[in-house]
């Protein structure tokens, strides 16, 4: 077995090159950081909020000097969203909202009925 000859020819290897990326492929990673505390603000949903700030921060740290150039906003603006949509989930936690008093409704409720005269 060893006497068989080796057929491949040197000339024709080809060395492997990575193709270039389109400039169409978007970041997801950032795309999570910047819609992720609009959902906060918009469920007020704690666990949505803390994954927002963890997206933001790994996409701040993550950012390439590429990226920096090419951003139109700066990563740390999406860091600064996070933590402000993390501020709107837990506000009711600080500042209550006001109680409705007795007898007083907030005018969404259906019109209650007149009691017959």
């Amino acid at each position: 077995m060893a006497s068989k000859k080796d057929m491949r020819r040197l000339d024709l290897i080809v060395p492997h090159v990575e193709p270039a990326k389109d400039k169409s492929d978007g970041d997801m990673t950032s795309t999570m950081a910047s819609t992720l505390p609009m959902a906060t603000i918009f469920t007020r949903n704690k666990m949505i909020g803390w994954t927002a700030v963890v997206f933001a921060l790994q996409s701040w740290l993550a950012e390439t000097p590429e990226q920096k150039r090419t951003a139109t906003t700066p990563s740390y603006f999406s860091v600064g969203m996070a933590f402000m949509s993390l501020m709107v989930a837990y506000l009711p936690m600080f500042l209550p909202p006001p109680a409705n008093q007795a007898g007083v409704g907030a005018g969404t409720e259906a019109p209650a009925a007149v009691p017959p005269p």
